[in-house]
C-alpha cells in the first residue's frame, strides 16, 4: 500500500535563502517549483512550493506563502527536527563546512546506532545528518529492538503516579 515518503513539507520565510541553505549547502538539488495562483476552491493565492530531491528519490518541500501568517521560531529538537542520512565521512566534512560558514553546528552526538551533527536552517528548523553506525543495524528491527516492549512500559510508567523523595 505505502511505498516510500514522497515529500514532507515545510513553512518557508523566504524561498531564495532556503534554497541556498538545502541546495548550497546540504548538496540536495532542487528539482521542482510550483508557484500557486489559485486554491482548488478557486480562492486566489501567492504560494511558492519548491522540492530539493534525496538520493532515494523523496523530496523536503517548502511553501513559502508570504500573505499568510505563520509563527517561524527556532524548534527545539525534541518538538521537530529533520534527520537526513549520510554516509559516516560526511559528518566531520559538513561538520567542517558548517563552522567555516559560520553555522550554528552541534555534535557529534553518538546516539549508539547512528552519530549524528545538528545545523539549523533559516526557517529556524533543525537539521540532524544522521550516519548508521556499522554493526548496529538491529537497533532498527523490531523483532530485536524491543521497540514495542519500550513504549508499552513506557505507557505504563508514565501513568504511575510520581513518587515523593
Amino acid at each position: 500500500m505505502i511505498k516510500g515518503l514522497h515529500h514532507n513539507a515545510y513553512r518557508c520565510r523566504d524561498s531564495e535563502e532556503t534554497r541556498r541553505f538545502y541546495e548550497d549547502f546540504l548538496g540536495l538539488p532542487l528539482v521542482h517549483t510550483l508557484k500557486i495562483e489559485q486554491t482548488k476552491t478557486g480562492r486566489e493565492t501567492g504560494v511558492l512550493h519548491t522540492f530539493f530531491q534525496l538520493d532515494d528519490g523523496s523530496c523536503l518541500a517548502f511553501f513559502e506563502a508570504p500573505d499568510m501568517p505563520f509563527e517561524f521560531k527556532e524548534q527545539h529538537d525534541f518538538d521537530l527536527h529533520i534527520a537526513l542520512e549520510v554516509e559516516p565521512e560526511a559528518l566531520d566534512k559538513m561538520m567542517a563546512k558548517g563552522k567555516a560558514q559560520g553555522r550554528e553546528v552541534r555534535g557529534v552526538s553518538d546516539h549508539h546506532f547512528i552519530r549524528s551533527i545538528y545545523f539549523r536552517d533559516p526557517n529556524g528548523y533543525v537539521i540532524e545528518l544522521a550516519a548508521k553506525v556499522p554493526g548496529k543495524e538491529s537497533a532498527m528491527d523490531p523483532k530485536k529492538s524491543h521497540a514495542r516492549d519500550i513504549l508499552n512500559s513506557w505507557q505504563t510508567d508514565k501513568r504511575q503516579p510520581a513518587k515523593v523523595a
